[in-house]
């Protein structure tokens, strides 16, 4: 499964944005999806995930309440729409797939594939 990930650019303070997360390759699969973002120094943080359904979706913290994941399989592509997005959310995205377990995983390693991250900077 390949990842492309698109969407990111520059936004102020209480802006939005919506990333785009499209498959290509082996789609057929159930898989999983999740967006992670990543800050220099620091590794990894969940974001968001989506069951391969799209029935279920679970948040960080920071996430709830602001973004939104979802995702259309006819187009094999996923979605973070995000708002009221603050300085803190500045970040490189990444989406990330695995096959679909009946559950979600918080961490960036139990993913198997991975886009290559958009940026996504909020000025304040």
């Amino acid at each position: 499964v390949q990842l492309q990930a698109s969407g990111g650019g520059l936004v102020q303070a209480g802006g939005s944005l919506r990333l785009s997360c499209a498959a290509s390759g082996r789609t057929f699969g159930r898989y999983a999806k999740a967006w992670f973002r990543q800050t220099p120094g620091k590794e990894r943080e969940f974001v968001a995930a989506i069951s391969w359904s799209g029935d279920s979706t679970t948040y960080a913290n920071s996430a709830k309440g602001r973004f939104t994941i979802s995702k259309d399989n006819a187009k094999n592509t996923v979605y973070l729409q995000m708002n009221s997005l603050k300085p803190e959310d500045t970040a490189v995205y990444n989406c990330a797939a695995r096959l679909d377990s009946g559950r979600f995983y918080y961490t960036a390693g139990f993913y198997e594939y991975w886009g290559q991250g958009t940026l996504v900077t909020v000025s304040s």
